[in-house]
């Protein structure tokens, strides 16, 4: 079987922990817009394909996948979710089973007020949250909401966009610079939309990352726990893994309920045994390394399901206990050793050379 990843990026770790699990059975590629993406770099062979928002990116993805006979498409950006959700029956014409969840899903993940009211209607506790600032003043003057508070984009991703104010000053300050920043944090298809920005209370506790896993026709699997110990740049920097019996009885209602498609990854807190949910991303998230580190393998697991088998016994065995960081590594940006495809849509045929130990594609265009 082999793999594709879109948006590939910097998720170097994720290309490794796959090439391991397919164990020689396969080949792990890479795509992105961005030819010096550190993932392309480390791919079995790379593609660099239009942007996430080109009329063409559907038909490249098609085209790639059908051409180097790709079983599995993750996608890792939210900017791409539901896009390749909307176009999943397409993939699996082609033979391609892409590790997404379904439209509905994806649209409930990326708004943070409508995730705050799928919790509320389940009986999990979430942040109080207003979509204007006149309603959350009148709040603070009547003594139902108190400082810190939290300014951020309603459709946003990866922490941009995001602050933590400690006095009304602070608040009227964020709130009108968050409008005008608005369309540069929000996530393009939602760009334009109407009451885009939230005030979100401040959740006490400590904050846990969690991986919510179902198989890929949306059935519940396994929850894997870590307490966060940092952050950096919106991601997990470390965090140790946790046995918290009420946060994977968390994941289970979250996973039973939602059907979505491999992983999910989840902000929570835990404040005196009691859990709330900050957000939900329907994908790998940064903190999924924490939970390879500890002796998950999700990888092995998506593997076997997308080749109709069960997984390998004990994937889902993590340790508790294993405290883990992240850090920088320098890839290098040999461009010679990376095809460039402009636009594979026109792709009609290919052929593999290797050069240095890279495998390069050669490829003929109508």
């Amino acid at each position: 079987m082999n793999i594709l990843f879109t948006c590939a990026g910097r998720r170097n770790y994720l290309l490794h922990y796959f090439r391991d699990a397919l164990s020689g059975s396969g080949r792990v590629f890479a795509a992105d817009s961005n030819e010096n993406a550190p993932a392309m770099m480390e791919a079995d062979a790379a593609f660099l394909v239009p942007r996430v928002e080109s009329p063409n990116y559907i038909s490249s993805l098609l085209t790639l996948c059908k051409e180097h006979k790709v079983g599995l498409l993750i996608a890792l950006n939210d900017n791409e979710l539901s896009i390749l959700a909307r176009a999943k029956q397409c993939f699996m014409r082609i033979g391609t089973q892409v590790a997404v969840s379904s439209p509905e899903i994806i649209a409930l993940a990326a708004d943070k007020l409508a995730t705050a009211d799928f919790a509320r209607e389940l009986g999990i506790a979430t942040p109080t949250s207003y979509l204007h600032f006149d309603t959350a003043f009148k709040a603070i003057e009547q003594g139902e909401l108190c400082f810190p508070l939290f300014v951020k984009p309603r459709w946003g991703s990866a922490s941009l966009g995001v602050e933590c104010v400690y006095d009304i000053d602070e608040l009227r300050w964020a709130w009108h610079q968050g409008l005008r920043r608005l369309p540069r944090h929000s996530l393009q298809q939602y760009a334009d939309k109407k009451d885009g920005l939230l005030i979100q209370s401040a959740l006490k506790g400590q904050e846990y990352g969690i991986d919510v896993v179902n198989d890929l026709q949306g059935r519940y699997q396994a929850t894997f726990v870590k307490r966060k110990l940092g952050m950096r740049s919106g991601e997990t920097d470390q965090a140790v893994t946790e046995s918290r019996p009420e946060l994977v009885a968390l994941g289970r209602c979250l996973g039973e309920t939602l059907k979505h498609v491999g992983n999910l990854d989840c902000d929570v807190f835990l404040d005196a045994g009691k859990p709330y949910l900050l957000e939900l991303n329907p994908r790998f998230g940064g903190g999924y390394p924490f939970s390879a580190a500890a002796g998950a393998d999700v990888p092995s697991a998506l593997i076997a399901w997308a080749g109709g088998k069960a997984p390998p016994p004990h994937w889902d065995a993590i340790r508790h206990n294993v405290m883990s960081s992240k850090c920088e590594r320098i890839v290098s940006l040999d461009r010679s050793a990376t095809h460039i495809i402009e636009d594979s849509s026109n792709v009609t045929s290919s052929c593999n050379i290797t050069i240095n130990g890279f495998v390069l594609t050669a490829m003929a265009f109508r």
